[in-house]
């Protein structure tokens, strides 16, 4: 097969496996808030943005690509591009660098960021460029800005977003200190799991401006009241991302579970209410908490960000549970 018939061979296996992907994702009803974004995710080809990808082999890694002459390998490839299924794309000696997010869970996080014309969106984590795309496609190029700690991945996003035909601002910089040069920003979106809100995004945001962000195995949603001062709660949905890496990394901690009951040792809400109280509850006194106040769903928790201190709570920020979280 010549490189032209290869390349269109490629075009229309990626185009079929979008539109399943896209009903997936309608069937899901990740984007009911906001249906907008399904025609991003019927545009926006994520093969361009996985020219490889990663996935557990034995314990190990297995390397697929497009460009395969084997018709089958190049289907297979397709088709896992096209999962609804996380892809890790960039591994630095064991460590997860940057990965492609499951694209229901993006699509749900992208709908709850309730875009509007015209905002202008800050993306904390560039990865493959994809979410960039996806929101550039919605908002046009000059309303989006990335950024991402490392130039590797920065360099790399830029081509995947040129190969597509977009071309939002890429930032190489520490997404905690945000980018103050684009702002003031409408929306800041994080792809990466934060261990507090960094008072600097707060400051590069407009009075009413909504922060969405992962945060101890959940989705926190800040509407931001001015520069001192967000408030909001987490989503219902469970969220595992890449660390940030740079001044706001979270502290990597694992709590003692032996002598709490199975049902508190496998229960995902258990472990979240953990990692949102770390330090401030031994498992211990957070299993009597998490029984007394039945096992609270995380649409209960939230968190106030102000000028001198960030806390997380339950139910409510100036009740009886409250954690700081710097």
């Amino acid at each position: 097969m010549g490189a032209h018939a290869l390349h269109r061979d490629l075009a229309e296996l990626a185009a079929a496996a979008r539109t399943a992907l896209v009903r997936e994702i309608d069937a899901s009803g990740a984007w009911a808030a906001d249906p907008a974004w399904r025609a991003a995710f019927e545009a926006v080809p994520r093969h361009l943005f996985v020219p490889y990808y990663y996935v557990g082999v034995m314990g190990g890694y297995e390397r697929r690509w497009g460009e395969s002459r084997d018709p089958r390998t190049r289907e297979k490839w397709v088709r896992g591009a096209y999962a609804d299924a996380p892809l890790a794309t960039r591994l630095r000696d064991g460590e997860l660098l940057s990965s492609s997010s499951q694209p229901s869970l993006m699509a749900m996080m992208l709908a709850e960021l309730r875009v509007r014309d015209g905002d202008r969106v800050l993306e904390i984590g560039a990865g493959t460029g994809y979410n960039a795309a996806l929101l550039a496609h919605r908002l046009g190029d000059d309303r989006v800005t990335t950024v991402d700690l490392e130039p590797e991945i920065t360099e790399a996003a830029r081509r995947h977003l040129a190969a597509a035909g977009y071309h939002p601002v890429v930032v190489t910089g520490d997404g905690a200190r945000g980018v103050p040069e684009r702002a003031p920003f409408d929306r800041i979106i994080a792809t990466c799991t934060l261990a507090s809100v960094p008072t600097a995004w707060l400051a590069q945001c407009r009075p009413g401006a909504r922060i969405l962000s992962p945060l101890a195995t959940g989705l926190i949603v800040l509407t931001v009241r001015d520069a001192g001062h967000a408030e909001g709660r987490f989503l219902h949905t469970p969220a595992y991302f890449v660390p940030l890496r740079g001044a706001g990394r979270p502290d990597e901690e694992s709590a003692d579970l032996e002598g709490l009951p199975r049902r508190a040792r496998e229960s995902e809400l258990f472990r979240f209410l953990l990692a949102l109280s770390r330090g401030s509850l031994e498992p211990q006194e957070a299993y009597a908490l998490w029984e007394r106040e039945g096992q609270p769903s995380r649409e209960r928790y939230g968190i106030t960000v102000g000028a001198d201190r960030e806390w997380a709570w339950l139910d409510d920020p100036e009740g009886p549970y409250a954690w700081p979280l710097r």
